[in-house]
């Protein structure tokens, strides 16, 4: 299946530079924030520059991402090149022939070479590209840093305004009690204003957490019983929705240098949220794994999770889905800011086959 005559190879050369031509242009004209046109108008004009490109394929796999022109036959032979990014593999260009036709020897060495031209534009492409999302998630964490920094002093002076009247109310609200001892409809409705007075006590210690006012007192322990303890103190609200839990520890002891109140409070937060969350009879997976350099903490749940329309703003203050007197939208962002402050990192992925995953790591300093 060698070329026969100059005129053939001459046509190859044209064919070859006409496909460089053209990926050159697809690059230059490139959408960075949707490549997946660029790929398949690479793919098509690889395709057209192979010799028997009516009868050959080309796959390009660029991460998950599988691209294709031709149709590919269960036996054939190929040849293959990586595409790498920053020096490191992220795909590959392969392009075959059915087997039955076509053995190993059809591939020109021209073929190859612009095959390994196109895998370093393309490589020259994605590292742009990776470039670019960066610095976007760069811009967009300092401008998320400036404004929980203003939030932050705000709610620190709202959390202490507050706490005085808030005080007042209960304190009050008591001795009332004891005046209206034989006033069942009286002491219901003090009991109602009580009740509503600890909620906002509640949420203003989340604004004194959120603003870092409390002090941390960190200590080495053993964080093995506090989560534990943590949970147990829930099972009444597993046992609300029928939730079955399943809490399991890498070692018996897992020791790690924090504050215990805020890693009560991480706990709480996620595991509330998680349970809020979750479907009737849905199961809770906490795990708390004892790495070499961190400790990993996982709570997977099997609710509906969450979309990608909102995962970018969970962490925002005041930001809740939940309705209106059920969320302060303040967990998420309090258990954000007391992993900072223990120089760990938070994230959350989808829960296969359903619901959320959040893990946290926290590194042994």
């Amino acid at each position: 299946m060698a070329l026969v005559s100059t005129e053939d190879k001459l046509k190859e050369r044209i064919k070859e530079l006409t496909c460089l031509y053209n990926v050159s242009s697809y690059i230059a004209n490139s959408n960075l924030y949707d490549l997946d046109p660029t790929f398949k108008a690479i793919t098509s004009s690889l395709k057209e520059a192979i010799l028997y490109s009516s009868e050959a394929f080309v796959e390009m796999k660029l991460g998950d991402t599988l691209v294709y022109a031709g149709e590919r036959s269960t036996e054939h032979v190929f040849i293959l090149t990586a595409i790498k990014a920053f020096n490191l593999p992220y795909g590959s260009i392969k392009i075959g022939y059915p087997k039955s036709k076509y053995n190993d020897n059809v591939f020109l060495e021209e073929e190859k070479q612009l095959m390994r031209t196109l895998a370093i534009e393309i490589g020259n492409l994605i590292e742009r590209k990776q470039i670019i999302d960066k610095e976007e998630l760069t811009k967009r964490q300092m401008e998320r840093a400036d404004r929980l920094s203003i939030l932050g002093e705000i709610t620190a002076g709202i959390a202490h305004e507050l706490n005085t009247p808030l005080a007042s109310i209960l304190g009050f609200s008591e001795l009332l009690k004891e005046r209206f001892v034989n006033d069942d409809d009286a002491l219901d409705d003090l009991d109602k204003i009580m009740n509503s007075a600890i909620f906002s006590r509640e949420v203003v210690k989340k604004l004194m957490f959120f603003s870092c006012v409390m002090p941390q007192q960190m200590e080495l322990v053993n964080i093995n019983p506090i989560i534990t303890d943590a949970i147990n103190l829930m099972k009444p609200s597993f046992g609300k929705k029928e939730l079955l839990y399943h809490l399991s520890f890498s070692d018996d002891e897992i020791y790690l240098r924090v504050d215990t109140i805020q890693l009560t409070q991480v706990v709480f937060n996620l595991v509330i949220n998680a349970i809020y969350f979750s479907p009737q009879n849905g199961q809770i997976t906490i795990e708390v794994n004892n790495e070499e350099r961190e400790v990993v903490l996982l709570i997977k749940d099997e609710g509906s999770g969450i979309s990608k329309e909102i995962s970018e703003y969970i962490f925002n203050p005041f930001y809740t889905t939940k309705p209106v007197g059920e969320g302060s939208g303040l967990g998420l962002s309090v258990v954000h800011g007391i992993i900072k402050s223990h120089k760990g990192t938070i994230r959350h992925s989808a829960n296969r086959p359903k619901g959320t995953k959040f893990t946290l790591t926290f590194p042994k300093i």
